[in-house]
């Protein structure tokens, strides 16, 4: 005769209210068997004098393990939508199996609440309203969570154009206003350089900042190339002067961005001749 093991004791886990051990007894000798959630413990009707052979409980855990994979990812899935990748990354990092991660992912798409089209367009959507940030940063973000490059282009079309002109028209005419001891040419520069760092494509930040004009007037520009001139000025007299200083001078603010007019006019009512 068989002697298969039979349940002797089921009780509560300390950590969970929802899982329960259960306690086995074989050849007079009773042991540990196994846990299981509480829906698995209802769905088998697991109770104190049950006889298990090694299938059922071979298919117990299994049911356990895959309802466990489940429940961890429903409830990830709770706080925020994610992409399948992330939630293949959570489970991994659970230590579960593979198999189970394979089975749980199939559900939840089948349930929709795993789609990578729906969470990347909800993620432009997002960045769209709520940041700065370009197309190219999100493009990147996208594919640090596992979306496939088809899935980001169909999401990122969503990212138009116009609403990229819009966006970018709004954060150069910001950073332009404010007030700089730099050229303008060296603040389109500053301008371009933060907004490519955005994200956005050259073929649009080229276009706004070709339509926007600087609203600055001559005076403004020329305190600040008094202001970059001095310190230049500071530097060079230390080893140059007369005309080797002028051409020093000169040449480091034209690097500046600054006019040839404006440059002449400083250096004829800052440097002398001797």
């Amino acid at each position: 005769m068989v002697n298969l093991p039979e349940i002797t004791k089921i009780t509560t886990q300390k950590k969970s209210k929802h899982r329960f051990n259960i306690f086995l007894k074989e050849k007079e000798q009773e042991y540990y068997g196994f846990s299981v959630n509480e829906d698995i413990l209802i769905e088998y009707y697991l109770r104190k004098g049950l006889v298990l052979t090694p299938d059922m409980i071979k298919q117990i855990q299994e049911k356990d393990e895959s309802y466990k994979a489940y429940t961890l990812s429903v409830k990830y899935l709770s706080y925020r939508m994610r992409s399948e990748q992330e939630l293949i990354d959570h489970l991994q990092r659970k230590e579960i199996d593979d198999t189970y991660i394979g089975e749980v992912m199939d559900r939840l798409k089948q349930e929709g609440l795993v789609d990578d089209l729906a969470f990347s367009e909800a993620l432009v959507r997002t960045r769209l309203q709520t940041s700065s940030k370009g197309p190219l940063m999100i493009k990147k973000e996208l594919a640090d969570k596992g979306i496939q490059a088809s899935i980001t282009e169909q999401a990122l079309s969503h990212y138009t154009f116009e609403k990229q002109y819009e966006k970018v028209e709004k954060l150069a005419r910001k950073k332009l206003q404010a007030s700089s001891k730099k050229s303008q040419q060296q603040q389109k520069d500053s301008v371009k350089q933060t907004l490519m760092q955005k994200g956005f494509t050259f073929d649009v930040i080229s276009e706004v900042l070709k339509e926007i004009e600087l609203e600055r007037d001559s005076d403004e520009e020329y305190n600040a190339i008094v202001f970059q001139g001095e310190k230049l000025v500071t530097k060079y007299q230390k080893k140059e002067s007369g005309y080797a200083l002028k051409q020093k001078v000169k040449a480091a603010l034209y690097r500046k961005g600054f006019t040839s007019e404006l440059i002449a006019r400083f250096i004829e009512e800052n440097i002398s001749e001797h």
